[in-house]
């Protein structure tokens, strides 16, 4: 069984913010997969349903961000579930937008929700799907986290979140590696090295262009 957990703040006045990239990837995936996110459990919303035939539990914590970790907490104590079969879905500033990381573990870096899960289920040993909302500029972080998309950013979250869906379908039909290099946003970046030669003149330099 997978526990598939959303992180965002509950209310009409968050629905279609930045820091509600979470809930929105749980509801794409639980249109997708005809799953209805109704039931009020966990102080969550959560559906139950299948996935590439695994039986899987959807999760949108009703908590607000800072305490989503006693929602997430409760779930997992509740399944006696593996962490490594949570996989919580989260906005990240520190990501350009429309970027996708998945990871396998790690910290909680700056985000409030997922210090919160880390600090509830006293482990970071779970899989994470980040998805980048980019950087606030002058603009004040809580501003900008909670406020709507730019006409020019809709489309590129549309993407980006069906992409994290069909993240989460190969993680259930094929492995977390699998997804993890074909979903993870690859950034090209240019590096220079020196190359010497008989014919040439030392320290001249040619771009080498490599995925990270």
């Amino acid at each position: 069984m997978y526990i598939i957990i959303g992180l965002g703040n509950p209310g009409k006045k968050y629905e279609n913010t930045r820091h509600n990239m979470g809930f929105i990837a749980i509801d794409r995936l639980a249109e997708k997969h005809n799953i209805q996110v109704d039931k009020i459990k966990f102080k969550a919303l959560v559906g139950d349903g299948r996935i590439a035939g695994q039986k899987v539990l959807l999760v949108k914590p009703q908590t607000y961000m800072n305490l989503s970790g006693e929602s997430v907490r409760e779930v997992a104590n509740y399944y006696k579930v593996n962490t490594n079969d949570i996989i919580v879905i989260y906005d990240d500033l520190d990501l350009p937008l429309g970027h996708i990381r998945i990871r396998k573990s790690g910290s909680a870096g700056t985000h409030n929700g997922m210090k919160s899960v880390v600090y509830q289920l006293r482990s970071d040993q779970f899989p994470r799907i980040r998805i980048g909302i980019g950087g606030n500029g002058d603009e004040d972080i809580i501003n900008y986290v909670i406020g709507g998309f730019k006409k020019e950013e809709v489309k590129i979250l549309e993407d980006t979140v069906d992409n994290v869906v069909s993240a989460i379908e190969c993680v259930i039909s094929e492995s977390l590696d699998i997804a993890m290099n074909r979903y993870n946003t690859k950034k090209r970046k240019v590096k220079e090295k020196n190359i010497t030669s008989n014919n040439e003149t030392e320290g001249k330099k040619t771009a080498k262009v490599d995925d990270e």
